[in-house]
């Protein structure tokens, strides 16, 4: 029995002297590569260090730089003060599950993109001070579930929406031209309501409007129109659009229902016409065809008389004519039958029978007759 409790502890002790080798070991792993003006980050770093400084060099952050921290897994500490860093993408940490500070001030920083954090659960501090940061998303610190410190001090931001930090315990936003106007009430009232405490309170003031640049942003007085204004303003904005919209929607409509109304009208005139024209044209031609056909079919009937030989042609021709030297034998009414007979050589009329007339009958042989 005093065997196996001997062995239980000693197994206790050995097992808490590992547990304290193994976490000398992991605080020791540290690498300082400061002021070596690499331009990229080094790969050639023990994968076991767990605090790398790369402040004051050359580094930009780009992609391969990004490939290379993923290999990095067990950092819990990374600097990377006074380089060439303008943007923070998407996923730049993600494989740094293990990192809990975070430090990249001094830089030329302007673009944060929304996902730039993503995979950090484990940061607490964040430090993004001395940039040329303008504008930031709250979204951007939604996976920074554990932040206890967020440093933004000395960059371009003149507003900043409330962040979803349930943990922040420390803040700092001094040296921003920050306007304090009644947007900048909700973090106002956040500042006074939650545990955050706002590191160098007395320094961090307003610089517009120029009547408030005696106070800081937590002590600021808002004038009791923007208590009233603010919070009813999202709903005037949603308001006023919908309003807008409809009325808009609505004279839209009318309005293409009277245009179609009037094109469909012009379009229905205008082919209503087209078919009375079209009718009146076909109207016309069927009563001229009509009209015209007995009118050629008489005149194709008139040529299919016997057609006289030549000589006989030529024997009329002088019969009909007669002796221009004998005046005698000519009638005195010569000049009216000539007329008449020549009028009905040149012509084709239809007698009521339905037969032609024969326009080669000698005349003089129907006057002796008569």
């Amino acid at each position: 029995m005093k065997t196996m409790s001997i062995t239980i502890l000693f197994w206790l002790l050995s097992m808490l002297l590992l547990s304290d080798k193994s976490q000398t070991s992991k605080t020791e792993v540290k690498c300082n590569s400061t002021a070596k003006n690499y331009s990229l980050i080094p790969a050639n770093i023990s994968k076991n260090v767990t605090i790398l400084d790369l402040s004051y060099n050359q580094i930009t952050l780009n992609i391969t730089d990004t490939r290379v921290l993923q290999t990095y897994f067990l950092l819990s500490e990374l600097y990377l003060v006074e380089n060439k860093v303008t943007n923070l993408f998407n996923n730049s940490f993600s494989n740094l599950s293990n990192l809990e500070i975070l430090n990249i001030c001094r830089n030329s920083i302007h673009t944060i993109q929304q996902s730039a954090f993503t995979g950090l659960h484990k940061l607490k501090k964040l430090y993004l001070c001395q940039n040329k940061i303008v504008q930031l998303n709250p979204k951007t610190f939604l996976p920074l579930k554990n932040l206890i410190l967020l440093n933004l001090h000395g960059n371009l931001i003149s507003y900043f929406d409330v962040p979803q930090l349930f943990h922040l315990e420390f803040i700092i936003l001094y040296g921003n031209p920050w306007n304090c106007s009644c947007s900048l009430l909700n973090l106002q009232n956040w500042l006074k309501t939650s545990n955050v405490t706002l590191e160098n309170e007395s320094i961090t003031m307003c610089s517009y409007p120029d009547i408030l640049k005696c106070y800081n942003i937590k002590t600021v007085p808002y004038k009791a129109e923007c208590y009233s204004k603010f919070p009813s303003s999202i709903t005037e904005d949603l308001h006023i659009p919908f309003q807008s919209i409809s009325n808009s929607t609505f004279n839209n409509s009318l309005n293409n229902l009277t245009r179609n109304s009037e094109h469909e009208s012009h379009g229905k005139s205008w082919a209503f016409l087209v078919g009375v024209v079209v009718a009146v044209v076909m109207t016309s031609l069927l009563i001229s065809i009509a009209i015209k056909c007995p009118v050629w079919y008489n005149f194709l009937l008139s040529y299919n008389h016997h057609r006289l030989e030549e000589h006989e042609a030529e024997t009329y021709e002088d019969s009909f004519t007669g002796n221009p030297s004998s005046p005698s034998q000519i009638p005195d009414t010569n000049s009216e039958e000539t007329t008449v007979i020549f009028d009905q050589l040149h012509s084709f009329v239809v007698d009521d029978d339905g037969f032609i007339e024969d326009k080669y009958i000698d005349t003089h042989e129907l006057r002796e007759e008569n």
